[in-house]
């Protein structure tokens, strides 16, 4: 996972299979993943990840995020 939780840029054509069975399909040349979870289009970037601002270093989240955790 990106450092930053930013958007994954994947060449398109892309097709998502989500774990409920949907699929979701983009056509674009390029397409941006999100990472995050937190976009309202999910399994696409609506880039929600820069409405939150990150946690500070040294806190909590920062270790538990830059250990892998959420």
């Amino acid at each position: 996972m990106p450092a930053d939780r930013g958007p994954i840029l994947v060449e398109g054509p892309v097709e998502v299979h989500l774990p409920d069975g949907t699929v979701r399909r983009s056509d674009r040349p390029v397409v941006a993943l999100c990472a995050c979870r937190r976009s309202r289009c999910y399994p696409f970037c609506d880039t929600s990840h820069r409405r939150r601002s990150a946690p500070a270093a040294g806190s909590d989240s920062a270790r538990r995020i830059a250990q892998g955790g959420q």
